[in-house]
């Protein structure tokens, strides 16, 4: 897309304000995730904008792209930006580590970063580089005077399974790697990262699940484990992973969602009015925890735009915002918004 003129982008810029509320100064937990894979997206300096207009204190970028850090310096954003899967290989040599941060961390001592992703959903073999990876990264960010900054990895949901959340293990391949990442999470005292996709686990068992258990929106519980009682799917993917992680002799390491949300169109319940009472109630969830973890859980939001340049259906519609800037669907980032849609009396018990 063409880049807009200072006089078009303004009046957009004014369009927008009030489509999203502003996160109160005292709440930082919510963040929006930065895709990039559309032809037609607006440039990185008028997407930061977008960010400040509505209040977003917190931004995942996939990569350390040069247009977006750029814009993000002094702004206070908090950035968490990603170590792409295609570098871990040469993250495990301690050089090329340090060189890393030199170049896409400490070349913009203005941007607030607060977290680096090594790897997104890293699977196989290349899983076993991860915590010598991260070791380096941790290690070149100290020799900088950059040791607050934590280092951590993005997992995928699919390496936890579980029935109910008290019975949460990682798969067979997913312990071989985890445990030495776990050991340096709790070390370091960097979150576990996650993504958490309620929407998925639904599509794939439409039959077996009453989509209200994904919406937040079920009546009462829907499953009891133990003393806990779960009213929704992603409090219990959450709590799975923290009794994963308590399998593996880990119980300190917070779970921080690095990535959630429901499509707008493309697949089964992919609506924008199931997207808005999805994020809504997630957005007013969060402060609360779970049942087993009754804190409030950093999450981040997928995505801002929807992205034309990922495989058609579902994947290009999980945008906050169409590319014109434009939203999809209104929505308040504030606690203060109003509720959603009343449920439907249906629920699943187990």
């Amino acid at each position: 897309m063409a880049r807009q003129g200072a006089a078009s982008s303004m009046f957009a810029m004014a369009l927008l304000l009030g489509i999203i509320a502003s996160i109160p100064q005292s709440v930082d937990s919510i963040g929006v995730c930065y895709g990039m894979s559309g032809s037609d997206l607006p440039p990185a300096s008028t997407v930061i904008s977008m960010y400040k207009s509505n209040g977003i204190k917190a931004i995942r970028i996939y990569a350390p792209d040069k247009a977006a850090l750029q814009a993000l310096a002094g702004t206070n954003i908090r950035v968490l930006v990603g170590a792409p899967n295609d570098v871990l290989s040469n993250l495990t040599d301690a050089k090329a580590a340090a060189a890393w941060v030199r170049d896409n961390i400490e070349a913009y001592p203005s941007v607030s970063f607060g977290y680096i992703a090594v790897g997104n959903e890293v699977a196989g073999k290349a899983a076993d580089l991860l915590a010598p990876a991260m070791e380096n990264v941790h290690s070149a960010l100290d020799a900088a005077g950059l040791g607050h900054i934590k280092v951590t990895t993005s997992v995928s949901q699919a390496i936890v399974v579980f029935n109910k959340p008290s019975g949460g293990n990682f798969t067979k391949e997913a312990q071989g790697f985890m445990g030495p990442v776990l050991k340096f999470l709790a070390r370091t005292g960097a979150p576990l990262m996650a993504n958490i996709y309620p929407y998925f686990t639904y599509a794939y068992n439409t039959a077996g699940m009453d989509v209200d258990y994904a919406l937040f929106t079920a009546p009462g519980t829907v499953v009891k484990d133990g003393k806990y009682n779960y009213q929704n799917l992603f409090d219990a993917t959450v709590d799975a992973f923290y009794e994963a992680m308590a399998k593996l002799g880990v119980s300190d390491v917070p779970v921080l969602v690095s990535e959630t949300g429901w499509p707008s169109g493309g697949g089964k319940a992919a609506t924008p009015e199931n997207a808005k009472i999805y994020n809504q109630n997630l957005i007013e969830h969060i402060r609360k925890g779970t049942p087993r973890h009754p804190e409030p859980i950093k999450t981040y939001v997928f995505s801002m735009f929807n992205e034309n340049q990922k495989d058609k259906g579902v994947e290009q519609n999980w945008g906050l915002f169409y590319p014109n800037m434009k939203p999809v669907y209104a929505i308040s980032l504030s606690t203060s918004a109003a509720p959603a849609p009343a449920p439907s009396p249906d629920s699943v018990e187990e």
